[in-house]
């Protein structure tokens, strides 16, 4: 076992403040405590068995105990902060005991995580005033947790798809219709059209619209392209039809993700 995952795991009912200027390269892996991670700078996602996770600048992913993931930045980072909650302090009917996701960091919970920068390893009952603030950002972890990000992209281990899905990726800046790829891989549209819904429980075009999404949101923290530039470099044949499909994900604007993600990062 990874050292770092037997600190981790060694004291299941206490907290685990973990902050590092380098990501822990693990592979993909489980430990007894729920774990919110909180990435400053760089882009990066959440991988589980079957799903990707997504998450932009402000906010933190939530991973709940015993679940196989990793964690994969595609940029450099400039800080990794990870809080590690025992089992016993999320209420035994709530959401997050089972269900992991991305959610917003509020200012009051940033400023709550930066708090405890300077904290390692174990928080027991023992540490009375670290532990009560613990359980006091537990709380706004909480309220934040009702506002996920709707950016979950599904993956296989199907043989078959594996390689149509990295396709997919490399040609997002390209038309992609399904009966073309299909022929490309010797495939019928009928048949990889039930590959899909089959082993991702989605359609050829929702993993389509949701993987050039992700590439926007990459884009859009990440260049400085305009809006229309990126629209097109993310396949979109005309800036309507991107911020229609973007604002149907997203739940906001191409102009105002990039706007509300600037004015954050600089009060951060």
């Amino acid at each position: 076992m990874h050292p770092f995952l037997e600190k981790v795991k060694r004291d299941s009912d206490s907290f685990f403040v973990h902050h590092t200027k380098i990501e822990e390269q693990l592979p993909m892996h489980s430990h007894n405590k729920h774990q919110m991670s909180y990435v400053e700078g760089g882009v990066a996602f959440l991988n589980t068995r079957n799903k990707s996770y997504f998450f932009p600048a402000r906010h933190f992913i939530w991973i709940p105990a015993g679940r196989e993931h990793n964690v994969i930045s595609r940029t450099s980072v400039k800080f990794v902060r990870n809080i590690f909650f025992p089992k016993w302090v999320i209420p035994k009917d709530h959401k997050l005991q089972e269900r992991g996701g991305i959610f917003p960091v509020t200012d009051l919970l940033m400023e709550m995580i930066y708090y405890t920068e300077k904290w390692r390893g174990d928080v027991t009952k023992k540490d009375k005033t670290q532990l009560e603030f613990l359980l006091a950002l537990k709380n706004i972890v909480l309220d934040a947790a009702e506002n996920p990000l709707p950016i979950v992209l599904p993956t296989t281990e199907n043989e078959t798809l594996r390689p149509i899905l990295k396709y997919i990726h490399q040609h997002i800046d390209q038309p992609l219709y399904l009966d073309k790829i299909a022929e490309e891989f010797g495939q019928s549209s009928r048949t990889l059209s039930r590959l899909f819904q089959g082993n991702m429980e989605t359609s050829f075009l929702q993993y389509v619209k949701l993987s050039r999404t992700i590439k926007s949101m990459e884009m859009l923290l990440q260049t400085d392209l305009s809006i229309t530039e990126i629209a097109y470099s993310c396949g979109y044949n005309s800036l309507s039809a991107f911020s229609y499909a973007f604002q149907q994900i997203v739940h906001r604007s191409p102009k105002e993700f990039r706007k509300q993600t600037e004015l954050k990062n600089k009060t951060s």
